[in-house]
Protein backbone atom coordinates (compact mmCIF):
# COMPACT_ATOMS: atom_id res chain seq x y z
CA UNK A 1 0.00 0.00 0.00
CA UNK A 2 1.37 3.36 -0.91
CA UNK A 3 1.64 6.36 1.47
CA UNK A 4 -0.92 8.15 -0.77
CA UNK A 5 -3.65 5.37 -0.15
CA UNK A 6 -2.85 4.74 4.04
CA UNK A 7 -2.87 8.91 4.25
CA UNK A 8 -5.83 9.54 2.27
CA UNK A 9 -8.33 11.70 3.65
CA UNK A 10 -12.19 10.67 3.10
CA UNK A 11 -15.08 13.16 2.15
CA UNK A 12 -18.04 13.92 4.23
CA UNK A 13 -21.46 14.22 2.35
CA UNK A 14 -21.82 17.99 3.01
CA UNK A 15 -18.13 18.53 1.72
CA UNK A 16 -19.20 15.66 -1.30
CA UNK A 17 -22.16 18.00 -2.22
CA UNK A 18 -19.68 21.00 -2.66
CA UNK A 19 -17.50 19.34 -4.01
CA UNK A 20 -20.21 18.25 -7.09
CA UNK A 21 -21.19 21.68 -7.72
CA UNK A 22 -18.28 21.83 -10.41
CA UNK A 23 -20.10 18.66 -12.08
CA UNK A 24 -23.28 20.74 -11.86
CA UNK A 25 -21.47 24.07 -13.32
CA UNK A 26 -20.26 21.64 -15.98
CA UNK A 27 -23.88 19.66 -16.86
CA UNK A 28 -25.59 23.11 -16.80
CA UNK A 29 -22.97 24.69 -19.29
CA UNK A 30 -23.05 21.61 -21.45
CA UNK A 31 -27.08 22.30 -21.92
CA UNK A 32 -26.57 26.05 -22.36
CA UNK A 33 -23.12 25.94 -24.97
CA UNK A 34 -24.03 22.20 -26.39
CA UNK A 35 -27.69 21.43 -26.70
CA UNK A 36 -29.05 25.13 -27.41
CA UNK A 37 -26.43 26.05 -29.68
CA UNK A 38 -26.72 22.88 -31.38
CA UNK A 39 -30.35 23.61 -32.20
CA UNK A 40 -29.83 27.02 -32.99
CA UNK A 41 -27.34 26.42 -35.33
CA UNK A 42 -29.15 23.87 -37.21
CA UNK A 43 -32.72 24.63 -36.64
CA UNK A 44 -32.85 28.40 -36.98
CA UNK A 45 -29.31 29.43 -38.82
CA UNK A 46 -29.71 26.50 -41.01
CA UNK A 47 -25.85 25.29 -40.83
CA UNK A 48 -25.22 21.69 -42.03
CA UNK A 49 -25.31 18.67 -39.19
CA UNK A 50 -22.04 17.91 -40.73
CA UNK A 51 -20.75 21.67 -40.12
CA UNK A 52 -22.26 21.24 -36.87
CA UNK A 53 -21.22 17.80 -35.75
CA UNK A 54 -18.01 18.34 -36.83
CA UNK A 55 -17.36 21.98 -35.13
CA UNK A 56 -18.27 20.48 -31.81
CA UNK A 57 -16.32 17.48 -32.11
CA UNK A 58 -12.98 19.31 -32.47
CA UNK A 59 -13.58 20.09 -28.58
CA UNK A 60 -13.42 15.80 -27.97
CA UNK A 61 -10.47 15.58 -30.68
CA UNK A 62 -8.03 17.51 -28.22
CA UNK A 63 -8.78 14.52 -25.91
CA UNK A 64 -5.16 13.51 -25.75
CA UNK A 65 -4.53 16.20 -23.68
CA UNK A 66 -6.59 15.07 -21.29
CA UNK A 67 -3.86 12.73 -20.42
CA UNK A 68 -0.96 15.00 -20.44
CA UNK A 69 -2.67 17.10 -18.28
CA UNK A 70 -2.88 14.30 -15.48
CA UNK A 71 0.82 14.12 -15.56
CA UNK A 72 1.64 17.80 -15.24
CA UNK A 73 -0.59 18.37 -12.18
CA UNK A 74 0.81 14.74 -10.71
CA UNK A 75 3.95 15.94 -11.46
CA UNK A 76 3.66 20.00 -10.86
CA UNK A 77 2.42 21.77 -7.75
CA UNK A 78 1.27 25.05 -7.70
CA UNK A 79 1.33 26.90 -4.31
CA UNK A 80 1.78 23.27 -2.94
CA UNK A 81 -1.90 22.34 -4.57
CA UNK A 82 -1.60 19.59 -7.86
CA UNK A 83 -5.10 20.00 -8.48
CA UNK A 84 -7.24 22.96 -7.68
CA UNK A 85 -5.00 25.81 -9.52
CA UNK A 86 -5.46 23.79 -12.80
CA UNK A 87 -8.98 23.03 -12.13
CA UNK A 88 -9.40 27.28 -11.84
CA UNK A 89 -7.82 28.46 -14.98
CA UNK A 90 -9.03 25.75 -16.84
CA UNK A 91 -12.44 26.92 -15.91
CA UNK A 92 -11.58 30.63 -15.92
CA UNK A 93 -10.63 29.96 -19.60
CA UNK A 94 -14.22 27.51 -20.91
CA UNK A 95 -15.99 30.18 -19.75
CA UNK A 96 -14.80 32.53 -21.45
CA UNK A 97 -14.54 31.07 -24.59
CA UNK A 98 -18.42 29.73 -24.59
CA UNK A 99 -19.06 33.95 -24.63
CA UNK A 100 -17.19 34.51 -27.24
CA UNK A 101 -18.82 31.42 -29.36
CA UNK A 102 -22.50 32.98 -29.39
CA UNK A 103 -21.47 36.59 -32.14
CA UNK A 104 -19.26 33.63 -33.82
CA UNK A 105 -21.87 31.71 -34.69
CA UNK A 106 -24.13 34.41 -36.30
CA UNK A 107 -20.80 35.92 -38.38
CA UNK A 108 -20.72 32.65 -40.09
CA UNK A 109 -24.57 32.97 -40.78
CA UNK A 110 -24.08 36.09 -42.55
CA UNK A 111 -20.99 34.64 -44.17
CA UNK A 112 -22.87 31.85 -45.87
CA UNK A 113 -26.12 34.04 -46.63
CA UNK A 114 -23.65 36.32 -48.51
CA UNK A 115 -21.67 33.32 -50.16
CA UNK A 116 -18.62 35.19 -49.19
CA UNK A 117 -16.44 31.95 -49.93
CA UNK A 118 -13.64 33.43 -47.68
CA UNK A 119 -15.17 34.66 -44.94
CA UNK A 120 -17.01 30.94 -44.43
CA UNK A 121 -13.81 29.46 -44.77
CA UNK A 122 -12.32 31.75 -42.11
CA UNK A 123 -15.38 31.50 -39.90
CA UNK A 124 -15.71 27.76 -39.71
CA UNK A 125 -11.44 27.64 -38.93
CA UNK A 126 -12.30 30.00 -36.48
CA UNK A 127 -15.15 27.92 -35.02
CA UNK A 128 -13.75 24.87 -35.21
CA UNK A 129 -10.60 26.53 -33.05
CA UNK A 130 -12.36 27.66 -30.65
CA UNK A 131 -14.25 24.70 -29.51
CA UNK A 132 -10.83 23.36 -29.62
CA UNK A 133 -9.40 25.62 -27.18
CA UNK A 134 -12.53 24.85 -25.29
CA UNK A 135 -11.68 21.53 -25.09
CA UNK A 136 -8.64 21.74 -23.65
CA UNK A 137 -10.05 24.34 -21.12
CA UNK A 138 -12.35 21.56 -20.24
CA UNK A 139 -9.41 18.55 -20.20
CA UNK A 140 -7.07 21.60 -17.92
CA UNK A 141 -10.02 21.47 -15.44
CA UNK A 142 -12.03 17.93 -15.01
CA UNK A 143 -8.96 15.70 -15.40
CA UNK A 144 -7.37 17.03 -12.16
CA UNK A 145 -11.07 17.57 -10.37
CA UNK A 146 -11.29 13.30 -10.99
CA UNK A 147 -7.86 12.78 -10.00
CA UNK A 148 -8.73 15.07 -6.56
CA UNK A 149 -11.95 12.73 -6.40
CA UNK A 150 -9.30 9.98 -6.25
CA UNK A 151 -7.06 11.49 -3.69
CA UNK A 152 -10.12 12.70 -1.43
CA UNK A 153 -11.56 9.30 -1.48
CA UNK A 154 -10.88 5.68 -0.61
CA UNK A 155 -12.13 2.77 -2.66
CA UNK A 156 -15.26 1.78 -0.63
CA UNK A 157 -16.23 5.43 -0.75
CA UNK A 158 -16.04 5.58 -4.10
CA UNK A 159 -19.95 4.80 -5.34
CA UNK A 160 -21.09 6.78 -2.49
CA UNK A 161 -18.98 9.74 -4.09
CA UNK A 162 -19.35 9.15 -7.80
CA UNK A 163 -23.45 9.09 -7.54
CA UNK A 164 -23.55 12.37 -5.20
CA UNK A 165 -21.18 14.13 -7.89
CA UNK A 166 -22.78 12.83 -10.87
CA UNK A 167 -26.45 13.78 -9.33
CA UNK A 168 -24.92 17.37 -8.85
CA UNK A 169 -24.28 17.07 -13.00
CA UNK A 170 -27.41 15.97 -13.71
CA UNK A 171 -28.83 18.31 -11.33
CA UNK A 172 -26.97 21.22 -13.13
CA UNK A 173 -28.30 19.32 -16.70
CA UNK A 174 -31.91 20.18 -15.33
CA UNK A 175 -31.62 23.64 -13.99
CA UNK A 176 -29.64 24.62 -17.13
CA UNK A 177 -32.66 23.15 -19.53
CA UNK A 178 -35.29 25.35 -17.11
CA UNK A 179 -32.97 28.19 -17.18
CA UNK A 180 -33.35 27.76 -21.33
CA UNK A 181 -36.59 27.62 -20.90
CA UNK A 182 -38.07 30.47 -18.37
CA UNK A 183 -34.81 33.06 -19.96
CA UNK A 184 -35.67 32.44 -23.67
CA UNK A 185 -39.22 31.53 -23.74
CA UNK A 186 -39.80 34.94 -25.67
CA UNK A 187 -37.91 33.36 -28.62
CA UNK A 188 -40.59 30.71 -29.75
CA UNK A 189 -41.29 31.27 -33.17
CA UNK A 190 -38.82 33.97 -33.49
CA UNK A 191 -36.64 33.63 -36.89
CA UNK A 192 -35.26 37.53 -37.18
CA UNK A 193 -31.19 37.14 -36.13
CA UNK A 194 -30.22 39.91 -34.69
CA UNK A 195 -33.50 39.39 -32.37
CA UNK A 196 -31.93 35.70 -31.63
CA UNK A 197 -28.12 37.00 -31.14
CA UNK A 198 -28.76 40.00 -28.70
CA UNK A 199 -31.12 37.68 -26.37
CA UNK A 200 -28.26 34.99 -26.91
CA UNK A 201 -25.06 36.74 -25.99
CA UNK A 202 -26.22 38.12 -22.21
CA UNK A 203 -27.65 34.75 -21.52
CA UNK A 204 -24.35 33.33 -22.13
CA UNK A 205 -22.32 35.90 -20.41
CA UNK A 206 -24.92 35.28 -17.27
CA UNK A 207 -24.28 31.42 -17.49
CA UNK A 208 -20.47 31.67 -17.83
CA UNK A 209 -20.00 33.77 -15.01
CA UNK A 210 -22.11 31.79 -12.76
CA UNK A 211 -20.55 28.52 -13.88
CA UNK A 212 -17.05 29.91 -12.77
CA UNK A 213 -18.29 31.66 -9.51
CA UNK A 214 -19.68 27.72 -8.71
CA UNK A 215 -16.13 26.56 -9.43
CA UNK A 216 -14.76 28.44 -7.01
CA UNK A 217 -17.22 27.67 -4.45
CA UNK A 218 -16.87 23.95 -5.01
CA UNK A 219 -13.31 23.69 -4.82
CA UNK A 220 -12.03 26.31 -2.38
CA UNK A 221 -10.11 24.40 0.47
CA UNK A 222 -11.30 20.81 -0.63
CA UNK A 223 -7.81 20.32 -1.55
CA UNK A 224 -4.37 20.77 1.58
CA UNK A 225 -1.51 21.95 0.47
CA UNK A 226 1.60 20.01 0.63
CA UNK A 227 4.53 22.80 0.60
CA UNK A 228 7.47 21.42 -0.67
CA UNK A 229 6.13 17.54 -0.79
CA UNK A 230 4.67 15.89 -3.96
CA UNK A 231 1.41 13.60 -3.83
CA UNK A 232 3.66 10.62 -2.41
CA UNK A 233 7.26 9.32 -2.70
CA UNK A 234 8.60 9.19 -6.49
CA UNK A 235 8.93 5.68 -6.36
CA UNK A 236 5.60 5.09 -5.66
CA UNK A 237 3.44 7.40 -7.88
CA UNK A 238 3.64 8.01 -11.55
CA UNK A 239 5.27 11.83 -10.53
CA UNK A 240 8.08 10.18 -11.82
CA UNK A 241 7.00 8.34 -14.85
CA UNK A 242 7.09 10.61 -18.13
CA UNK A 243 4.16 10.97 -21.07
CA UNK A 244 6.39 8.90 -23.21
CA UNK A 245 6.18 5.61 -20.38
CA UNK A 246 2.77 6.35 -19.52
CA UNK A 247 1.88 5.21 -22.64
CA UNK A 248 4.06 2.23 -22.23
CA UNK A 249 2.14 1.46 -19.51
CA UNK A 250 -1.30 2.09 -20.84
CA UNK A 251 -0.07 -0.51 -23.93
CA UNK A 252 0.84 -3.00 -21.81
CA UNK A 253 -2.62 -4.45 -20.81
CA UNK A 254 -5.15 -5.86 -22.96
CA UNK A 255 -7.71 -4.95 -20.46
CA UNK A 256 -6.64 -1.15 -20.45
CA UNK A 257 -7.68 -1.32 -23.75
CA UNK A 258 -10.78 -3.61 -23.68
CA UNK A 259 -11.96 -1.03 -21.04
CA UNK A 260 -10.97 1.45 -23.26
CA UNK A 261 -12.78 0.69 -25.80
CA UNK A 262 -16.41 -0.67 -23.99
CA UNK A 263 -15.79 3.22 -22.75
CA UNK A 264 -15.80 4.61 -26.37
CA UNK A 265 -19.13 2.26 -27.46
CA UNK A 266 -20.75 2.86 -24.38
CA UNK A 267 -20.42 6.98 -23.94
CA UNK A 268 -21.07 6.59 -27.78
CA UNK A 269 -24.28 5.25 -27.13
CA UNK A 270 -25.22 7.89 -24.59
CA UNK A 271 -24.28 10.69 -26.97
CA UNK A 272 -24.95 9.83 -30.84
CA UNK A 273 -28.02 11.36 -30.68
CA UNK A 274 -26.66 14.12 -28.19
CA UNK A 275 -26.14 16.84 -31.42
CA UNK A 276 -29.48 16.39 -33.02
CA UNK A 277 -31.70 15.43 -30.05
CA UNK A 278 -34.07 18.92 -30.02
CA UNK A 279 -33.76 19.22 -33.52
CA UNK A 280 -35.37 15.80 -33.60
CA UNK A 281 -38.16 17.43 -31.62
CA UNK A 282 -38.38 20.32 -33.40
CA UNK A 283 -38.75 19.14 -36.75
CA UNK A 284 -40.52 16.18 -35.88
CA UNK A 285 -42.03 16.68 -33.10
CA UNK A 286 -43.14 20.72 -34.18
CA UNK A 287 -41.29 21.89 -30.74
CA UNK A 288 -40.28 25.31 -30.52
CA UNK A 289 -36.68 26.57 -28.77
CA UNK A 290 -38.16 26.06 -25.11
CA UNK A 291 -39.93 22.92 -25.34
CA UNK A 292 -36.96 21.30 -26.91
CA UNK A 293 -34.82 22.73 -24.47
CA UNK A 294 -37.00 20.67 -21.82
CA UNK A 295 -35.81 17.27 -23.21
CA UNK A 296 -32.77 18.11 -21.74
CA UNK A 297 -34.69 18.20 -18.37
CA UNK A 298 -36.75 15.53 -18.79
CA UNK A 299 -33.71 13.17 -19.70
CA UNK A 300 -31.79 14.88 -16.90
CA UNK A 301 -34.55 13.97 -14.04
CA UNK A 302 -34.82 10.44 -15.35
CA UNK A 303 -30.71 10.29 -15.12
CA UNK A 304 -30.54 11.80 -11.38
CA UNK A 305 -33.23 9.25 -10.38
CA UNK A 306 -31.21 6.46 -11.99
CA UNK A 307 -27.79 7.71 -10.28
CA UNK A 308 -29.51 7.43 -7.30
CA UNK A 309 -30.90 4.15 -7.66
CA UNK A 310 -27.58 2.92 -8.50
CA UNK A 311 -25.50 4.25 -6.19
CA UNK A 312 -27.32 3.41 -3.05
CA UNK A 313 -29.49 0.04 -4.43
CA UNK A 314 -28.71 -1.45 -7.51
CA UNK A 315 -24.89 -1.44 -7.82
CA UNK A 316 -24.53 -2.79 -4.16
CA UNK A 317 -27.24 -5.30 -4.29
CA UNK A 318 -26.01 -6.95 -7.87
CA UNK A 319 -22.34 -5.27 -8.12
CA UNK A 320 -20.84 -2.83 -10.75
CA UNK A 321 -20.57 -5.77 -13.96
CA UNK A 322 -24.33 -6.45 -13.13
CA UNK A 323 -25.47 -3.23 -12.90
CA UNK A 324 -23.41 -2.05 -15.60
CA UNK A 325 -24.90 -4.66 -18.11
CA UNK A 326 -28.30 -3.58 -16.81
CA UNK A 327 -27.56 -0.48 -18.12
CA UNK A 328 -26.23 -0.94 -21.48
CA UNK A 329 -29.58 -2.83 -22.10
CA UNK A 330 -31.85 -0.45 -20.75
CA UNK A 331 -29.94 2.11 -23.23
CA UNK A 332 -30.59 -0.26 -25.88
CA UNK A 333 -34.41 -0.69 -25.25
CA UNK A 334 -34.52 2.99 -24.90
CA UNK A 335 -32.93 4.14 -27.87
CA UNK A 336 -35.13 1.42 -29.68
CA UNK A 337 -38.68 3.24 -28.54
CA UNK A 338 -37.01 6.22 -29.63
CA UNK A 339 -36.92 5.95 -32.66
CA UNK A 340 -40.10 4.35 -32.63
CA UNK A 341 -41.68 7.46 -30.93
CA UNK A 342 -41.10 9.07 -34.38
CA UNK A 343 -44.17 7.05 -36.26
CA UNK A 344 -46.03 9.14 -33.61
CA UNK A 345 -44.71 12.60 -33.46
CA UNK A 346 -46.39 13.19 -30.39
CA UNK A 347 -45.14 14.83 -27.85
CA UNK A 348 -46.01 13.29 -24.76
CA UNK A 349 -45.07 9.99 -26.34
CA UNK A 350 -40.90 10.95 -26.84
CA UNK A 351 -41.44 13.49 -23.27
CA UNK A 352 -41.81 10.09 -21.41
CA UNK A 353 -39.45 8.01 -23.54
CA UNK A 354 -36.81 11.14 -22.21
CA UNK A 355 -37.00 10.43 -18.85
CA UNK A 356 -36.85 6.20 -18.99
CA UNK A 357 -33.34 6.94 -21.99
CA UNK A 358 -32.47 9.16 -18.60
CA UNK A 359 -32.92 6.56 -16.29
CA UNK A 360 -30.97 4.20 -18.13
CA UNK A 361 -28.27 6.44 -18.67
CA UNK A 362 -27.83 7.53 -14.54
CA UNK A 363 -28.22 3.05 -13.98
CA UNK A 364 -25.57 2.86 -16.63
CA UNK A 365 -23.04 6.13 -15.84
CA UNK A 366 -23.06 5.14 -12.61
CA UNK A 367 -21.79 1.46 -12.65
CA UNK A 368 -19.47 2.47 -15.59
CA UNK A 369 -17.77 5.06 -13.68
CA UNK A 370 -17.12 2.77 -10.41
CA UNK A 371 -15.69 -0.04 -12.63
CA UNK A 372 -13.73 3.13 -14.22
CA UNK A 373 -12.42 4.20 -10.72
CA UNK A 374 -11.87 0.57 -9.75
CA UNK A 375 -10.01 0.38 -12.81
CA UNK A 376 -7.23 3.26 -11.81
CA UNK A 377 -4.70 2.63 -9.52
CA UNK A 378 -4.54 5.00 -7.43
CA UNK A 379 -0.67 5.11 -8.13
CA UNK A 380 -0.68 6.18 -10.86
CA UNK A 381 -4.50 7.90 -10.89
CA UNK A 382 -3.25 10.81 -13.17
CA UNK A 383 -2.74 8.70 -15.90
CA UNK A 384 -5.46 6.33 -15.51
CA UNK A 385 -7.83 9.16 -15.48
CA UNK A 386 -6.47 11.28 -18.24
CA UNK A 387 -7.00 7.73 -19.95
CA UNK A 388 -10.34 6.78 -19.12
CA UNK A 389 -11.32 10.70 -20.31
CA UNK A 390 -9.35 10.20 -23.31
CA UNK A 391 -11.89 7.37 -24.76
CA UNK A 392 -15.01 9.45 -23.54
CA UNK A 393 -13.80 12.65 -25.31
CA UNK A 394 -12.73 10.86 -28.46
CA UNK A 395 -16.56 9.36 -28.23
CA UNK A 396 -18.11 12.40 -27.40
CA UNK A 397 -16.18 13.59 -30.63
CA UNK A 398 -17.55 10.76 -32.98
CA UNK A 399 -20.64 11.12 -31.65
CA UNK A 400 -21.13 14.51 -32.38
CA UNK A 401 -19.19 14.40 -35.87
CA UNK A 402 -20.91 11.18 -36.73
CA UNK A 403 -24.77 12.33 -35.08
CA UNK A 404 -24.38 15.56 -37.86
CA UNK A 405 -22.75 13.66 -40.55
CA UNK A 406 -25.95 10.82 -40.67
CA UNK A 407 -28.37 13.32 -40.41
CA UNK A 408 -26.81 15.03 -43.61
CA UNK A 409 -26.50 11.34 -45.14
CA UNK A 410 -30.27 10.17 -43.94
CA UNK A 411 -31.73 13.60 -45.92
CA UNK A 412 -29.41 12.84 -48.85
CA UNK A 413 -30.91 9.32 -48.92
CA UNK A 414 -34.41 10.38 -47.94
CA UNK A 415 -35.12 14.08 -49.78
CA UNK A 416 -38.45 13.52 -50.47
CA UNK A 417 -39.68 10.93 -47.27
CA UNK A 418 -40.23 13.89 -44.59
CA UNK A 419 -38.46 15.15 -41.76
CA UNK A 420 -38.01 11.64 -40.13
CA UNK A 421 -36.05 8.73 -41.39
CA UNK A 422 -32.85 10.98 -41.24
CA UNK A 423 -33.26 10.76 -37.82
CA UNK A 424 -34.63 7.52 -37.75
CA UNK A 425 -31.10 6.38 -39.13
CA UNK A 426 -29.03 8.22 -36.40
CA UNK A 427 -31.35 6.17 -33.74
CA UNK A 428 -30.60 2.84 -35.71
CA UNK A 429 -27.29 3.31 -35.59
CA UNK A 430 -27.00 4.17 -32.06
CA UNK A 431 -28.75 1.41 -30.65
CA UNK A 432 -26.45 -0.77 -32.58
CA UNK A 433 -23.61 0.83 -30.55
CA UNK A 434 -25.06 0.35 -27.21
CA UNK A 435 -25.59 -3.75 -28.10
CA UNK A 436 -21.63 -3.30 -29.11
CA UNK A 437 -20.98 -2.23 -25.80
CA UNK A 438 -22.93 -4.93 -24.27
CA UNK A 439 -20.98 -7.00 -25.57
CA UNK A 440 -17.59 -5.47 -25.05
CA UNK A 441 -18.66 -5.48 -21.12
CA UNK A 442 -18.76 -9.29 -21.36
CA UNK A 443 -14.89 -9.11 -21.67
CA UNK A 444 -13.54 -6.87 -18.85
CA UNK A 445 -12.00 -8.70 -16.10
CA UNK A 446 -11.17 -6.60 -12.74
CA UNK A 447 -8.75 -9.24 -11.31
CA UNK A 448 -6.50 -9.28 -14.23
CA UNK A 449 -6.55 -5.80 -15.08
CA UNK A 450 -5.59 -5.05 -11.47
CA UNK A 451 -2.81 -7.77 -12.11
CA UNK A 452 -1.11 -7.20 -15.73
CA UNK A 453 -1.19 -3.17 -14.39
CA UNK A 454 -0.03 -3.30 -11.12
CA UNK A 455 2.89 -5.67 -12.97
CA UNK A 456 3.10 -2.83 -15.87
CA UNK A 457 3.56 -0.07 -13.28
CA UNK A 458 6.50 -1.70 -11.42
CA UNK A 459 7.96 -2.26 -14.74
CA UNK A 460 7.83 1.21 -16.22
CA UNK A 461 9.13 2.78 -12.63
CA UNK A 462 12.04 0.68 -12.73
CA UNK A 463 13.02 1.72 -16.52
CA UNK A 464 12.18 5.59 -15.14
CA UNK A 465 13.87 5.68 -12.00
CA UNK A 466 16.56 2.82 -13.12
Amino acid sequence: MTQAATARPGLSFVTTIRLGLFQGSLGFLAVVFAGLLNRIMLSELGFPGLLVGGALAFEQFVAPSRILFGQISDRHAIAGRHRTPYIWAGSACFCALAVLVVPLIFRLAEAMDSADGQAVLLGVVLLCGLFAFYGLAVSMATTPYLALVIDRTQEQERPRAVSIIWCMLTIGIVIGAIAISLSLRGLDGITDRATLETVLGPFMLRSAGLVFLLTLVATWGIEPARAGESLSSAADRDDAITLSRAWRLIRSSAQVAIFFTFLILFTLALFLQDPILESYGADVFGMPIAATASLNALWGSGTLVGLILAGLWIVPRLGKFAAARLGCRLILISLLLLLLAGFTARVAVLQGLMILFGLASGIGTNSALCLMLDLTLPEAAGTFIGVWGLAQALSRAIAKLLGGGLLDLGRALFPLQGPFPPFALVLGIEALVALAALLMLSRVNLHRFREDTSRSLTQVLAMELG
